[in-house]
């Protein structure tokens, strides 16, 4: 049986709902489903109501996004089994969400202004329902128009680039302040949840890590569909170093992932799941909520 430890609807920057993500769930074979949107626990209350009518157990997640200030470098904390509810959780994230809303209607702005044939209409057509507008709906605009035929190409990095090494910015790069991850990870504790680091691969977020532990880390993304070898390897290094619990998820957005992957397809096991919920019981002492009036000890 297997488990997915990181997926994503559209309500943040997936391309399915969370009813097709039940759907490919069956027939996947995958058992239990944290769903863990960018920066918001909207409507996981109500998935888990949804997910156990289909025999899934869905985790309340979240994916915070931070940033490590020394080393100038993006920072994802994952959050398992968190208060759906939490006031400290909006507080932190809720001007994140807005900040990045923001920053994407200017992008949106700046290429009509260029004279990309896209409005706000076509991309809201993809963001509708969600929390705000990200860069993938843009981007999936900018495919209906004819100018790619993807998400993450050419067209992408020319116009989100970052304007690193000397170069310049694409016109479409609107610069976001994310949160500080040591705060992310002392948030999600306050939530009552397990905080854990995303696919530090990726983000160049070894060197971080200590901090990170310090700040009450409990766990380090191992697999994942962006780390090769190396990286896992250094990943479960630090988890022996620390304390940290392995973990491992496809990191799911449908058509909107870097790379194609099958829900399901980097399942750490249902072993990892009890020890998530095991460590959850250290730190907080108390039942894990799974849907409103119904406790799991």
């Amino acid at each position: 049986m297997k488990v997915e430890l990181h997926c994503h609807t559209r309500l943040s920057d997936g391309s399915f709902t969370f009813e097709q993500i039940l759907e490919q769930a069956v027939q996947e074979g995958v058992v239990q489903i944290a769903v863990t949107n960018h920066d918001t626990t909207r409507e996981l209350e109500l998935m888990m109501r949804q997910g156990l009518e289909r025999g899934i157990a869905i985790i309340p997640g979240i994916e915070i996004s931070g940033y490590d200030e020394e080393r100038r470098r993006r920072v994802h904390i994952l959050g398992y089994y968190i208060d759906p509810g939490s006031p400290e959780i909006e507080a932190l994230c809720g001007p994140l969400l807005e900040r990045r809303h923001q920053g994407c209607l200017q992008a949106i702005a700046r290429l009509m202004e260029a004279g990309y044939a896209i409005t706000l209409q076509d991309v809201m057509r993809y963001a509708e329902g969600g929390t705000g507008i990200y860069k993938q709906h843009i981007m999936h605009a900018l495919i209906d128009r004819g100018y790619t035929k993807s998400i993450y190409g050419d067209l992408y990095k020319k116009l989100f680039a970052r304007g690193q090494n000397g170069e310049q910015p694409g016109i479409a790069y609107i610069p976001t302040e994310y949160v500080d991850a040591r705060e992310a990870v002392r948030v999600i504790l306050q939530a009552g949840g397990v905080p854990v680091l995303a696919h530090p691969g990726q983000y160049g977020n070894f060197e971080f890590v200590p901090e990170l532990v310090d700040a009450g880390l409990q766990g380090i993304e191992v697999w994942h569909p962006l780390h090769n070898e190396a990286d896992e390897h250094r990943a479960r290094e630090h988890a022996a170093a620390y304390g940290l619990i392995m973990t491992g998820g496809s990191d799911f957005h449908g058509f909107y992932g870097e790379r194609e992957v099958l829900l399901g397809s980097k399942s750490p096991g249902l072993s990892v799941v009890e020890e998530l919920r095991a460590r959850r019981q250290v730190l907080h002492g108390d039942s894990i909520v799974t849907i409103k009036g119904d406790v799991t000890s």
